[in-house]
Formats: structure tokens, C-alpha cells, sequence
């Protein structure tokens, strides 16, 4: 029989590193302030929203005669959408993610899990249902689900150097997230964003960057090194490498954009030393935008 205080101990260790990460997500969310109906779209549902003119396609049933019959045309009643949509967030836990140039900085990794967090908090909040892209927490709406999805997001697992976006448990038509800083192998990316677009899935890419990664400050003798230490190079001259990382920097970027452009998705780059507040209006605005 476990003793209550073992018991008690157990469970403040589960969920100890959950309230942190929850209210830093709570607090942003509250940041970005929301209409009642900041998704309110029309579709099928219960609750009335609105008469709209008949147009050439709509079904004789869903004609409302007796609002038609007061005037010389033919309206429909439309009503608020109660179907919610499935969105699937990816946050990349890969070691390259855990890296802050200064102690004053938040991780890419903690940026990312809290903007996402964030995100999915004002998606459950608007009725939408929310899940990872792997097939470990499907989209389910609630706010049980936030829980599930802080502790998934406060878990530190294995991880290899660069992350890959995982794509099994999105399901088709669904919206997708994925918050990573992308400076691994382009080919998975693009791989999952070939994917999502045949299963009719579309999103928005957040590119997540430490403000050191951008600027590139290195002078003389460096030795860079990879954060989980698999990758090493030293150099006597920094400085000379930097307009040559500066130009693959960008050129990254662009194919990011130009992917994002092809696919149907939208991209954006947040800097770890910036408020995570325009993140998160960006992704959600993103997530608004896509029809």
C-alpha cells in the first residue's frame, strides 16, 4: 500500500512542471484580446446568425420562405458554425531548440511550447479542437485538453540534434502549426509540408530564432558545437564566416517562404528576445486567414 505522503509527493512531481508552463501560456493568451466570437464563421450548427441574400448554388431547403416573404427576394438563414475545426500543432523538442545565448533568454524550446500552448488555449477557448501532430494526443476540445497538452509539452525526451516535422496524426482538411527554428535538414520539412498539402491540411509556419543565431557576433577563435555535442568546428577567424551564415540564413528563410507559398501555408519569425504577444496574434490571425 503507498503511504499518503508518498502519494502526495508522487503527484506534486507529475504535475509540477504543468502550472508554470500553463500560466505562462494563460498569461500570454489573455494578452491577445478576443471577441466572443473570434472565430465566428457560418456552417452548420444550431444558433442563428444571420439572413443573407440567396445566391445561385444554394439548395431550395435552405431557403427561410417566411423571412422571404416579406420582401421581393429570397433569403437564406445561415448559422453559426458548430463544427469544429481539428488543428494539430507541432513544436520542435529537438536539442538544436534548447538552445539560449543568454541566461536572461527563454530556450527556443520554452518559446515555442508557450506560444503554442498559448495558441491552443484560444482555439479551445473558441470551440476548436486541438491535438499534436503525432499520434500521441489527437485533437480533442476542452479544457482537459490543455492539460493533456502541457504535460505532453512539458516533457523532456530524448531528442536528436534537429528536429522533423511529424505529420501521422493530422487529419485531412485539418489546420496545422509548426513552431520550430528549421536550420536542420530542409528535406523532412518539406517532405511533411507535401504531405499536408495532398490530405488538404494547411497552417502556419513559425520560425523560432535565438537573437544571437540572427546577428551571428563572432569574433576570432570560436569553437561552435552543437547543443546535444554530436557537431563541432573551430575556428580561428569568426568573423569571416559570418556574411557566408548571414547569406544561407536568408536563403533558408526565403525557401521557407516560398514553401509556405506553394503549400497554402503562411510563414512568420519570432525572435526569443521579442514579447511572444505578436507570435501569438500572428499565428491566430494565420490560423483566421486560411480558408
Amino acid at each position: 500500500m503507498i503511504h499518503p505522503a508518498d502519494l502526495r509527493a508522487r503527484a506534486e512531481a507529475l504535475t509540477g512542471p504543468l502550472p508554470p508552463l500553463l500560466a505562462a501560456a494563460e498569461h500570454l493568451a489573455t494578452t491577445v484580446l478576443l471577441g466572443e466570437h473570434g472565430r465566428r464563421r457560418p456552417g452548420l450548427g444550431d444558433e442563428f446568425w444571420q439572413y443573407r441574400p440567396a445566391r445561385p448554388g444554394d439548395e431550395h431547403r435552405m431557403v427561410d420562405w417566411r423571412r422571404s416573404a416579406r420582401s421581393d427576394a429570397h433569403y437564406v438563414r445561415e448559422k453559426e458554425w458548430q463544427a469544429a475545426q481539428s488543428v494539430v500543432i507541432w513544436p520542435d523538442n529537438a536539442q538544436a531548440m534548447r538552445f539560449a545565448s543568454s541566461k536572461d533568454l527563454p530556450t527556443k524550446a520554452l518559446s515555442a511550447r508557450i506560444i503554442a500552448l498559448a495558441t491552443a488555449v484560444l482555439l479551445i477557448r473558441g470551440g476548436e479542437r486541438v491535438g499534436l501532430t503525432d499520434l500521441e494526443l489527437p485533437p480533442r476540445s476542452g479544457p482537459l485538453q490543455l492539460l493533456r497538452l502541457a504535460e505532453a509539452l512539458s516533457r523532456e525526451d530524448e531528442a536528436l540534434d534537429y528536429g522533423a516535422p511529424e505529420t501521422r496524426g493530422m487529419p485531412a482538411h485539418s489546420r496545422a502549426v509548426f513552431l520550430s527554428d528549421f536550420l536542420g535538414d530542409i528535406a523532412p520539412v518539406e517532405h511533411a509540408l507535401t504531405r499536408a498539402a495532398d490530405k488538404g491540411v494547411k497552417g502556419a509556419i513559425l520560425q523560432i530564432l535565438d537573437p544571437q543565431e540572427e546577428a551571428f557576433p563572432f569574433d576570432g577563435r570560436t569553437i561552435f558545437e552543437s547543443v546535444g555535442g554530436t557537431l563541432s568546428h573551430e575556428t580561428r577567424k569568426a568573423r569571416d564566416l559570418r556574411d557566408r551564415y548571414l547569406d544561407r540564413l536568408a536563403a533558408r528563410k526565403d525557401v521557407l517562404q516560398s514553401l509556405a507559398r506553394t503549400t497554402g501555408w503562411q510563414y512568420h519569425c519570432h525572435h526569443t528576445d521579442r514579447p511572444g504577444t505578436a507570435a501569438l496574434l500572428w499565428l491566430y490571425q494565420a490560423l483566421e486567414r486560411i480558408h
